[in-house]
């Protein structure tokens, strides 16, 4: 015998449940993709916060603006796993912001729901 598969099948590494060619590069992609976009929202809803705030606007903008850096700052070290963690910390605060302006609370809900999701999306392709 030469050591080839008696089946007929060929030789080699079974093929990934997902068909991606780089399922880790795939997940990766999807979740920095989610954090820009929630950064650029952050950003944006400054000048709404700044036009129909109450007394804690300036308080709101500034923690929008430190929240859309971090996004922008996590979606960069997603190759790292605490990165993901940290991500789903950042929704948290997020929604925490909410308790300064309503908009802030809008935006951790919606950006929770889709973070959910990647994580959902992250687990099925890499497994």
């Amino acid at each position: 015998m030469s050591g080839e598969p008696v089946s007929g099948e060929p030789a080699g590494p079974p093929p990934r449940r997902s068909g991606l060619r780089n399922p880790p590069a795939a997940a990766r992609g999807l979740g920095a993709a989610t954090l820009g976009l929630e950064a650029l929202v952050l950003v944006l809803a400054i000048q709404p916060i700044r036009m129909v705030a109450d007394g804690s606007g300036p308080a709101a903008m500034v923690v929008s603006a430190v929240l859309a850096v971090g996004a922008v700052t996590l979606a960069g070290l997603l190759r790292r796993r605490w990165a993901w963690y940290a991500g789903t910390v950042l929704q948290g605060l997020v929604l925490l912001a909410g308790l300064l302006h309503w908009s802030l609370l809008v935006v951790g809900v919606l950006f929770g729901v889709v973070w959910a999701y990647v994580w959902h999306v992250r687990r099925v392709i890499l497994s």
